[in-house]
Parts: structure tokens; C-alpha cells; sequence
């Protein structure tokens, strides 16, 4: 009867190891791609158009259309060609992006070599030795030119073949593992490449912008100092107080003091520009586009959550990680688990080169091994609980990642509405600045006021001048900023959407 039973279950286990060689299983989970998050929209509110400011190049209502496509070259709506040719410059000479393409060529070839455990291995090996040995304990092979010789020459060439079954998916699950890290260097390197048109755009609009702040506040500068001596003129006369001439010259103080940090901030600003474009300090720079010069979009995409997390770059490195982190759970299940290797090898082995590969001189063997842990102190079982640990890990920075997107876009919506009003009030206080200013020198010119009120009036015009400057880079850079939010568009380059 236990023999019956025995005989029963060593037939269930064959039967159970057959069904699992032929199923061509692999240990560890198989993985599943998150779901994406299931929301509505991205602020709390509906969104409306932007405010609108006619008149200024800045100025257009955006309005927002669900679900629109989002071009690769979204940079050219700018319809600014010193912009399209920064960019270019920076995509053909930008070492970051150079770094992450090549980063992305050493994960390819990492998964092509892995691949080849797939297949057996071949080689060839060919020895050649000088012998001698005791005839007293061993006679010598009968060498053919001198009978009894204690010296003699052996040559052995000889092929092997050896092969590793994948029983239980570790060479499966290592390949699997190597394409999900090839895919986050993919998405890796898109991310730097929609990272870095993105803030060629920012930080040539930023340049424009403050240049335009140094003019103008160059401009203030003069008209202090020019105030400052008609004081001064007055104070001789009796038509002014020391009082007046010294608040005069605080302001005139506070104005330079302002320029220096200007000047700076451009400065740096060209040299984050000429980096970005690959280009030294020093270097002859491309000319950098003039707020003047660029064209807001009126219609902006607007993905929908559901897909937001197929287009973003960085989502979709995350999701690669996540999946290197399941395939290495598996890999940590099958080094617990036994290992099968083959072995094939034939050859030949004479006295003379020229016997090789004669009658009665090749051999040849095949063998089998199994090798299945048996005690590790415990380092192959915590290994494959850290790979668990591993992968809760990166589900959890997959989840932050997907957070971390939909506020980048809830960020950027609420900026292009809030920064479209502020432009509204800035060119508003700079129209009201420049009807004073046309006023005053109405007033000028009939004697009503003197040239110290009309330098007054400018001044106050230079200052709206300088706020209509940061608002208007603000609308350019906040477009820029949710055309980098929604993905840039990258699936629709031929070059990055290769698998």
C-alpha cells in the first residue's frame, strides 16, 4: 500500500515538473502596469480662459482645449526664430542630453548581452604542453622518433559547449529586468530632452526680460540725476529745502543700486543660456530673441489625467523602475531555486601537431550537473525579502512621481490665469504711467508745470515699464512651463518614441 502511495506521488511530482518546464514559468510575480489615477481634472475649480490684455504682444486669452494634441516642436508657436535656433543649438551641443543618449545606448547593449544566455555557449581552445616524467614510475608514451624518451610534446584542441536551462526564469527574468532599466534610461533621456527645450525658452525669455528691466532702469537713473541737479538749481535760488535735495538723492542712491543687480542677473542668465546651448561664457553667442519678437499661443492643449501619466517622462521612468523592481524579486526567487547546467565537449589530443584530429585520438564527454542551495546562513532568503522591500520602494516613489506631475500641471494652470490678470493690471498701471507722462508734458509745454514734474511723471513710467517687463516673461515662461507639464510631446519625434 505505501508503496502504491509513493510510487503515486513521485509520478505527481514528475507530472508537476513536466507541466512546469513546459509552461516555461518564471519565478517571482509577473508585473502589472498601475492603473492610472481616475480624476477629473486637475484644479479644483473649472477652468476659464486667461484674462485678455489687448495691445500687448503677451497679451492673447489662452484658452484651454481638453485632450488637443501637443506638437514635439511646440516651441516653434512662439513664431521666434532665434528662439527655433537656440534650441537647435542646444539639441545638437547640450552635454547633458549627449550624457543621457549615451546612457541610453549602455542599458541597449547591456540587454543584448544578456540575451545571449538564452543560447549555449561555444568555445574553442587549443593547449600545448612539454612533459616529462619518470620512466622508473610511469613508462612515457611511445614516441615515434626516439623510443623510451622522458620528453614529449601533447596537443589538445578541443571545442565545448555548455548550457544553462532557464528551468525557473532567472535568465528571463535578468532580460526582463535590463529592458525595464533600458526603458527608464529612455524616458531618462526624454526627460532631459523636454527638461532642456523647456528651459531654453524660460531662460531666453528671462534674458529679454531683463534686458529690457536694465534699460529701463537706466533710463530711471538719468531721469534721477537730472531731477537732482534742477533741486539742486532750486535749493541755490531759495525754491527748494536741503530736505528735498537729500530725498532726491536717496532715490537717485536706491535706483543704482538696483542696477548692479540687474546687470548681474542678466549676465548670468546669458551664461546659463550659452551652457545650455553648449557654448562657453566667452563664446560668440546666438542672438537671444526680444520679448517684442515673440508670439503667445492662444489655444493650449490640455491632456486628460488619464493620460498624463503615459506622457510624462518622468512617470513613465518611474513605471520602468517599478517594473526592474518586480522582475528583481523574481530573479531573488530563482537563485533559491536549483540550477541545471549541460556540458558537451570533444577534442583531440597527440604527440605531434600533425596527428591531430587522427584515428584513435579524439575524445569527447557530456555531462549533466544540478546545483540547488542548501544552506547560505540565510543571505539568498533576506536577499529576496530586500527585493520585495525594493519594490514597495519604488511603487511608493511611483506614486509620489504621479502626485508630484498633477501638481506641476494644477501649479502651471493657476499660474497662467493668476499671471494673465497681473499682466492685465501691469499694463494697465503702465497706459495710466504713459497718459500722466503725455499729460504732463502737455502741461510742460503751456507752463502749468516744470521740468522737475515731468522727469517725476517719467520716472513713474519706467517704473510700470520695468513691472510689464517681469509680467510679460511670466505669460511666456508659464506657456512654456505647462507645454513641459503635459510631456512636451515628445511621442510625436520620430528619434525619441523608438522603442
Amino acid at each position: 500500500m505505501s508503496s502504491t502511495l509513493n510510487q503515486r506521488h513521485r509520478l505527481r511530482y514528475i507530472a508537476a515538473c513536466t507541466a512546469l518546464l513546459a509552461a516555461g514559468c518564471a519565478a517571482g510575480p509577473g508585473f502589472k502596469p498601475p492603473p492610472a489615477p481616475a480624476r477629473a481634472g486637475y484644479t479644483a475649480k473649472p477652468l476659464t480662459a486667461t484674462a485678455a490684455t489687448p495691445g500687448n504682444p503677451a497679451g492673447a486669452a489662452q484658452r484651454f482645449a481638453p485632450d488637443a494634441g501637443i506638437p514635439a516642436d511646440w516651441w516653434r508657436l512662439f513664431h521666434s526664430r532665434p528662439l527655433d535656433a537656440l534650441i537647435a543649438a542646444a539639441l545638437q551641443s547640450n552635454p547633458n542630453l549627449q550624457a543621457a543618449q549615451a546612457a541610453l545606448r549602455v542599458a541597449r547593449e547591456d540587454v543584448l548581452a544578456q540575451r545571449g544566455a538564452y543560447f549555449p555557449a561555444v568555445s574553442a581552445g587549443m593547449s600545448v604542453s612539454r612533459n616529462r616524467q619518470s620512466d622508473v614510475l610511469a613508462p612515457t608514451p611511445n614516441y615515434p622518433a626516439v623510443p623510451n624518451e622522458f620528453q614529449y610534446d601533447l596537443f589538445t584542441p578541443e571545442l565545448t559547449v555548455s548550457y544553462v536551462p532557464d528551468v525557473f526564469g532567472l535568465s528571463r527574468r535578468t532580460v526582463e529586468s535590463l529592458r525595464a532599466q533600458e526603458q527608464s534610461a529612455r524616458f531618462q533621456m526624454i526627460a532631459a530632452w523636454t527638461t532642456l527645450t523647456a528651459n531654453v525658452v524660460t531662460t531666453a525669455v528671462e534674458a529679454a526680460s531683463l534686458r529690457e528691466q536694465v534699460q529701463a532702469t537706466g533710463r530711471l537713473i538719468d531721469l534721477e540725476k537730472r531731477s537732482l541737479a534742477i533741486l539742486q538749481l532750486r535749493l541755490q535760488r531759495g525754491d527748494a529745502s536741503g530736505l528735498d535735495v537729500a530725498a532726491q538723492r536717496s532715490q537717485l542712491a536706491q535706483a543704482q543700486a538696483t542696477l548692479p543687480a540687474l546687470v548681474k542677473q542678466l549676465r548670468q542668465t546669458e551664461h546659463a543660456l550659452a551652457a545650455l546651448t553648449g557654448r562657453f561664457p566667452d563664446e560668440a553667442q546666438a542672438a537671444a530673441p526680444a520679448l517684442s519678437d515673440l508670439h503667445l499661443p492662444q489655444d493650449l492643449p490640455l491632456s486628460l489625467p488619464s493620460a498624463l501619466v503615459a506622457q510624462r517622462p518622468d512617470v513613465r521612468q518611474a513605471r520602468a523602475n517599478l517594473h526592474a523592481a518586480s522582475a528583481q524579486i523574481g530573479i531573488a526567487a530563482a537563485q533559491r531555486l536549483p540550477n541545471i547546467q549541460l556540458t558537451a565537449d570533444a577534442g583531440s589530443s597527440a604527440l605531434a601537431i600533425s596527428q591531430v584530429f587522427g584515428s584513435g585520438t579524439g575524445f569527447w564527454g557530456i555531462a549533466a550537473s544540478l546545483t540547488a542551495p542548501i544552506f547560505q546562513g540565510g543571505q539568498l532568503l533576506h536577499q529576496e525579502r530586500a527585493a520585495k522591500a525594493a519594490y514597495v520602494e519604488a511603487a511608493q516613489q511611483y506614486r509620489g512621481t504621479v502626485l508630484a506631475a498633477f501638481q506641476n500641471v494644477a501649479d502651471t494652470l493657476v499660474a497662467l490665469q493668476q499671471d494673465a490678470q497681473a499682466l492685465q493690471a501691469a499694463a494697465a498701471a503702465a497706459t495710466a504711467a504713459n497718459r500722466a507722462l503725455y499729460l504732463s508734458e502737455l502741461q510742460l509745454h503751456h507752463g502749468y508745470i516744470g521740468v522737475f514734474e515731468l522727469l517725476a511723471a517719467e520716472q513713474a513710467y519706467q517704473q510700470a515699464r520695468m513691472t510689464l517687463a517681469q509680467d510679460e516673461a511670466n505669460r511666456f515662461a508659464d506657456t512654456a512651463a505647462l507645454y513641459q507639464a503635459l510631456g512636451g510631446g515628445w511621442w510625436h519625434n520620430a528619434g525619441l518614441n523608438t522603442p
